[in-house]
């Protein structure tokens, strides 16, 4: 197992056992799929976790409104496009996160961490509206 991915293990325990009912696991799932994907990965992953960094810092979805909209989004479509991935992924690390101290702090690294990620992936920014649109996503879905 690499360093990287025992960080994202510890992350990932730290927001599975989050006591903000808004699932902020979601966030880190997204984050972490697209800066780290490559050639391999496939269109569907690198797809909701575009979506859902969009849905969360630009429509305000918490976690849960945004795994829905996975589940949604499944349900809805079989076929992903495929997305320019960037050089650079963004500015933060998972290893950025885990510095800063548990509780607000942390939280509110994981946004700034979603927001670099997003901002790397702008040039596709478009094309996932156009997809959610297409789609007909709207918030609250069941």
């Amino acid at each position: 197992m690499t360093l990287e991915q025992e960080q994202y293990d510890r992350l990932a325990y730290y927001t599975l056992a989050h006591q903000d009912p808004t699932f902020i696991h979601q966030h880190v799932v997204d984050a972490y799929t697209a800066q780290r994907a490559d050639e391999k990965t496939k269109p569907i992953s690198l797809a909701f976790a575009l979506i859902g960094l969009y849905l969360y810092l630009e429509k305000g979805f918490s976690g849960k409104e945004v795994q829905r909209a996975h589940m949604e989004l499944a349900r809805k479509r079989k076929r992903w496009p495929v997305f320019e991935q960037p050089e650079r992924r963004g500015e933060m690390t998972v290893s950025d996160i885990l510095g800063a101290p548990p509780g607000r702090e942390r939280d509110e690294a994981i946004r700034k961490w979603c927001a670099s990620v997003w901002k790397a992936y702008g040039e596709n920014r478009q094309q996932i509206i156009d997809l959610i649109e297409k789609i007909g996503l709207k918030k609250g879905v069941s």
